[in-house]
């Protein structure tokens, strides 16, 4: 643990080795508040296919996934006959290996996706830094190179039988710490569409407060927040305009609400109102690349509010349309949500299905 800490964090709260941030205000009693809000046992899935987006480039440096099939006494694993390598198997059997870009499609930040340079040992040096004082170089690690780097490095896996081929390792900002920890415990849904409509709109603290005052939300420390955009819906209409339109045509990056990351009300709202996670059905849950960034200053500052300042863990492109319909039928907002990411240490983020009951 570092001797300073930044304004505003919640760094030590929870003690010098925290891994949890915000989760750790999701005990029992906050899983029995989202048991207790399952009243027609309907479930929802709120991932996206995780071949999704397509044609689409929100990041370019995240790619689709890549399945392929393994190999068995030297042939395709895929409706193999078990008998290449069991003589006399009736078995026919299938593997396959992926290549899995961990934020291309639905998705959990870990707090080791987003750091900054803070001089947190008063010597006038920033260093960079993630929750909680984490040190990259020493307790986040990654490769000096792009050769180890990238799909292009995969065409050289040495270690790969004894599990050391990997090159970067996030330690104790991983995303299996929020896996181990479990993610679940009472959702409660704000429908930004309903009020604003399929359109961009940059969306203040004031104008979630007001959003929520209207459909009488409320969202309690330890709950988990869901903005709904319809962002994502747009992603899953193969006929919607995608990217390089010079027509004046909006394209799927055009639709939506987004957080205003930049606003203090809103930095304020998520500090206060002890929420332990927020997910969107966008991008980045705030507007990315920002509107007017000035210089000097992060490129996403809700991130840095959350994932390295606060330990509010952030999810992405979630499918919640369905949800949303669901509930305001029914005059609701609240619901059970599980959503574990993967248990996969070393990584600063993880593919997640998430599930709603209400």
């Amino acid at each position: 643990m570092t001797q300073r800490r930044p304004p505003g964090s919640t760094w030590g709260d929870w003690g010098p080795d925290d891994t949890l941030g915000r989760l750790n205000l999701v005990g029992p009693e906050q899983v029995r508040a989202g048991v207790a809000e399952v009243r027609d046992g309907r479930v929802f899935c709120l991932s996206l296919p995780l071949d999704r987006p397509r044609g689409v480039s929100l990041s370019p440096h995240r790619l689709p996934p890549v399945v392929r099939p393994t190999i068995r006494a030297g042939h395709v694993n895929f409706t193999c006959d078990l008998s290449v390598a069991v003589p006399g198997a009736t078995d026919v059997v299938s593997d396959d290996l992926v290549v899995l870009h961990t934020q291309f499609s639905t998705q959990w930040d870990a707090f080791g996706h987003i750091g900054a340079r803070f001089d947190a040992d008063g010597d006038g040096e920033a260093e960079v830094l993630f929750y909680n004082g984490r040190r990259a170089g020493a307790d986040v690690q990654g490769p000096a190179g792009t050769d180890d780097a990238g799909a292009s490095s995969l065409a050289r896996l040495d270690g790969l039988a004894d599990g050391t081929a990997s090159t970067s390792d996030a330690g104790p900002v991983d995303i299996s710490h929020m896996a181990a920890h479990g993610a679940q415990g009472r959702g409660v849904l704000v429908d930004l569409e309903a009020h604003f409509g399929p359109g961009r709109r940059v969306v203040t603290g004031r104008d979630l407060e007001a959003v929520m005052r209207a459909d009488d939300v409320t969202v309690e420390p330890g709950d988990f927040l869901l903005l709904h955009t319809g962002f994502a819906r747009a992603l899953l209409d193969d006929a919607a305009p995608t990217t390089g339109r010079h027509d004046g045509t909006p394209t799927v990056a055009d639709r939506g609400a987004v957080l205003d990351g930049t606003d203090p009300d809103l930095h304020a709202w998520v500090r206060d109102s002890g929420v332990a996670a927020i997910a969107a059905d966008n991008h980045a849950v705030e507007a990315f690349p920002p509107t007017g960034h000035r210089p000097g200053t992060p490129a996403l500052p809700l991130h840095e509010l959350c994932l390295f300042r606060l330990g509010v863990h952030l999810g992405e492109l979630w499918w919640l349309s369905e949800l949303a319909a669901h509930l305001r039928a029914a005059g609701r907002s609240r619901f059970l949500l599980t959503a574990p990411p993967l248990r996969l240490p070393r990584a600063t983020g993880s593919p997640v299905t998430p599930v709603a009951t209400t």
